[in-house]
C-alpha cells in the first residue's frame, strides 16, 4: 500500500521576504493615514544663479545685433549698389544679388528701404523706451511715409502691441489709418515704372513681379499697362522701381514690343515667354532675350 505524498514547505528566498515586508511596510504607512491624497511630497528645489554684470552686458549685445541684422543688411546692400562693388564680375546689382546672395530684386530693396525706416526711427530711439524693429516686414508698411508719421506710426503700433515689439499686422493697421487720416497724395507719374505687389489682392493673381507703366495717375490708385492690357490698381499694390527717364522710356519701347506680339491666340509656351519677359526687373533685355523677341515680332506681328 503507497504512502500518501508528503506535503513540503515552499522555500522563500530572502529577496523575496525582503520585498513582501517592503510591501506591507508601504500598506500599512498608507492604512494608516486618513487620507493618502494629502501625503506630502518634499521637492528639492534647483537655485539659478543669476547673470553676472558680464553676462548681461553680453545678452544685450547679442540681442543688439539679433535686432539689427536685417538693418545692417540693408545698410550694406545699399552701399555695395552706389559705390557698384559688384561691377568687377557683374553687369547689373540685380545679377550680383542674385548670384551672391539668392535675392530677388524685390528682397534687396525692401531690405535696403526698411534699413532707411530703421535709420529714421533710432533718432527717437529714447521715445519707444529703446524698443526698435526686429524684422524687415515690421517696417515695410512705413516705407511710403514721411519720417515724423514714421514715429507717429512706431509710437502707436508699440502702445497697441502692449509696450512690446508689435507685429506687422499692427504696424500696417496703423499706417491704414495714417494714410486714411492724411489722404497721401498721388505721386507716381505719367510714364512711370512699377512693380506689381499682389499681396492679398486675389484680382492681380499671376502678375505679382511684373511691370507696369503708369498710364494714367489718380486719387488713389494708378491706370497701369501691361503687355496684355490696362489696369487700374490701388497705390499699395505699387512700387516704383525708380528707373531714371531715359530708362522709363527704354521700358515703355520694350512694353510697345511685347503689346504689339501678345495675343491670347498664341501658343501657350509663345505666352508664356513674353510674361516672363513682362517680369524683368531691369531696364534691358539680354542679347539673349533681344534675339527670341526679334524673332517672335518676325513671327507674329505682322499676323
Amino acid at each position: 500500500m503507497n504512502s500518501p505524498p508528503s506535503r513540503r514547505k515552499k522555500a522563500t528566498s530572502p529577496a523575496s521576504t525582503d520585498s513582501t515586508s517592503v510591501a506591507s511596510s508601504v500598506n500599512e504607512d498608507i492604512s494608516q493615514q486618513e487620507d493618502p491624497g494629502s501625503a506630502t511630497i518634499t521637492v528639492t528645489a534647483v537655485e539659478v544663479p543669476e547673470l553676472t554684470q558680464q553676462e548681461q552686458s553680453d545678452r544685450l549685445h547679442l540681442e543688439r545685433k539679433v535686432e539689427r541684422a536685417f538693418f545692417e543688411a540693408g545698410k550694406a546692400l545699399a552701399e555695395l549698389r552706389d559705390r557698384r562693388l559688384y561691377r568687377s564680375t557683374h553687369r547689373t546689382f540685380e545679377e550680383y544679388c542674385r548670384d551672391r546672395f539668392g535675392h530677388s530684386r524685390r528682397q534687396s530693396y525692401l531690405l535696403m528701404d526698411a534699413a532707411v525706416v530703421f535709420d529714421n526711427l533710432i533718432e527717437k530711439c529714447d521715445q519707444f523706451d529703446h524698443i526698435l524693429p526686429t524684422a524687415e516686414g515690421q517696417v515695410r508698411p512705413m516705407t511710403k511715409l514721411e519720417p515724423q508719421e514714421q514715429h507717429e506710426v512706431w509710437v502707436k503700433a508699440v502702445e497697441q502691441a502692449g509696450g512690446k515689439v508689435p507685429p506687422a499686422r499692427i504696424v500696417k493697421n496703423v499706417v491704414q489709418q495714417i494714410m486714411e487720416r492724411t489722404q497721401v497724395p498721388n505721386t507716381y507719374q505719367l510714364g512711370e515704372v512699377c512693380q506689381i505687389l499682389v499681396k492679398d489682392n486675389p484680382e492681380l493673381k499671376g502678375k505679382g513681379g511684373c511691370w507696369a507703366i503708369v498710364s494714367a495717375v489718380n486719387e488713389f490708385s494708378c491706370t497701369v499697362r501691361m503687355w496684355d492690357g490696362e489696369y487700374s490698381i490701388g497705390l499699395q499694390h505699387l512700387k516704383s522701381f525708380n528707373y531714371l527717364p531715359q530708362e522709363c522710356q527704354q521700358m515703355q519701347s520694350l512694353s510697345d514690343r511685347i503689346s504689339r506680339v501678345y495675343s491670347d491666340l498664341l501658343e501657350e509656351t509663345v505666352k508664356s515667354l513674353l510674361q516672363l519677359l513682362g517680369k524683368v526687373n531691369r531696364p534691358y533685355l539680354t542679347a539673349v532675350e533681344e534675339k527670341l523677341l526679334s524673332v517672335l515680332e518676325s513671327e507674329y506681328a505682322e499676323r
